[in-house]
């Protein structure tokens, strides 16, 4: 009988703790196309830098992120995964009016877009110079990018399940032990890890480097034409679009009242929005308010507001150009502001611009089992 020399034993067993059962070759396959990537400079023009994080993502939380966004199996039945709703081919929203979750249930609001949620950085509140995250959700209602992600998971009309479930089935797939070992150093599956995984993958999913920004950041006047020039001079000027969509992201992450869905018969909305997650307390808002989505990305996401019930961005531009819908609540911002067709038809062109790069995606063919 032969014995290995006792100085072996101690390197054969690390060995079996770093992978955990899973055979090299298997975890190649897995890793083929989800490997290990540096953390992504924010791109030009996003204003957007994730090492001024207070916790930057890591390589590995990234990895194991990106592979649980894609896993249906977080879904109680299987069926839907983060990125069933948030498709990588929308900018991570979809082109359907509200949400659709497990069994065909049908939510009350658009998919919002996850590009850009890692911070705000510009026009910092009060005394602070770190950036801002969140509030998230059309309503406000998470308060951290965790959070966000991981609602979803147990919302009955949504993926369906709930956290120990979700424990419970990652769990019994040994092929993530490695992953969380990596991520977190150890294999335990918790809920926050997920939701820390998720989240740092998320704020990875950056927009910048648009034809606007190469001419308003890079200095390449012939980025743009002059059709988008002038009408990101109406956006800043005349239509006062900044004044909620203010750059470099282009949302002032505020809530604000447009009148969508309002009923003038019952003076009621049919989503009260904000006011809903506040009402009763110091900071309640006014019904219907809604947070300002960014407007990177933003021709990829029709159809637009919190219920997509407008089509097109031309739509948008003309509903702002009517000064909303008349309610006791209207924002103080939303005005009839005598836009002509030719300048609407300047700032659908700008907003086009701002469709730039840095967060595409795909889902990965392989995942660990």
């Amino acid at each position: 009988m032969r014995f290995l020399p006792l100085l072996l034993v101690p390197v054969l067993l690390s060995c079996q703790r770093e992978t955990y059962g899973v055979p090299p070759d298997v975890r190649q396959l897995w890793e083929s196309d989800n490997p290990l990537r540096a953390i992504p400079a924010g791109p030009l023009g996003s204003g957007l830098d994730l090492w001024r994080l207070p916790v930057p993502p890591t390589p590995e939380r990234v990895r194991l992120g990106r592979w649980l966004f894609f896993d249906a199996r977080l879904s109680r039945d299987g069926t839907l995964s983060c990125a069933s709703c948030h498709q990588p081919g929308r900018a991570f929203s979809s082109d359907a009016a509200v949400a659709t979750g497990v069994d065909g249930q049908r939510g009350m609001r658009k998919i919002p877009t996850i590009v850009n949620l890692a911070a705000i950085p510009e026009r910092p509140r009060n005394f602070e110079t770190e950036p801002r995250g969140g509030p998230f959700f059309w309503d406000g209602r998470a308060t951290s990018l965790e959070r966000q992600a991981l609602e979803p998971i147990a919302n009955p009309i949504e993926m369906g399940s709930s956290h120990a479930q979700m424990e419970q089935t990652l769990s019994r797939i040994d092929g993530y032990r490695p992953y969380f070992a990596q991520a977190f150093g150890d294999t335990r599956i918790t809920k926050d890890r997920v939701a820390r995984a998720l989240a740092d993958y998320e704020r990875t999913r950056m927009s910048g480097n648009s034809p606007f920004d190469r001419w308003r950041t890079g200095r390449d006047d012939r980025a743009v034409s002059a059709e988008v020039k002038r009408g990101f001079a109406l956006f800043t000027g005349k239509a006062q679009c900044a004044r909620c969509h203010p750059g470099p992201l282009f949302t002032d992450a505020g809530f604000h009242n447009l009148g969508v869905g309002w009923n003038a018969a019952t003076r009621t909305f049919s989503d009260e929005g904000r006011h809903a997650v506040t009402r009763g307390s110091v900071r309640q808002a006014d019904p219907g308010t809604f947070k300002t989505p960014t407007l990177r990305e933003v021709s990829r996401r029709a159809p637009y507001m919190h219920d997509g019930s407008i089509a097109t961005l031309r739509d948008i531009v003309e509903f702002y150009n009517r000064g909303g819908i008349p309610n006791p609540d209207l924002d103080n911002n939303i005005a009839p502001r005598g836009l002509s067709g030719d300048e609407i038809d300047a700032i659908v062109a700008f907003l086009k611009s701002l469709d730039g790069e840095g967060w595409q995606d795909v889902a990965p063919s392989h995942f660990p089992r």
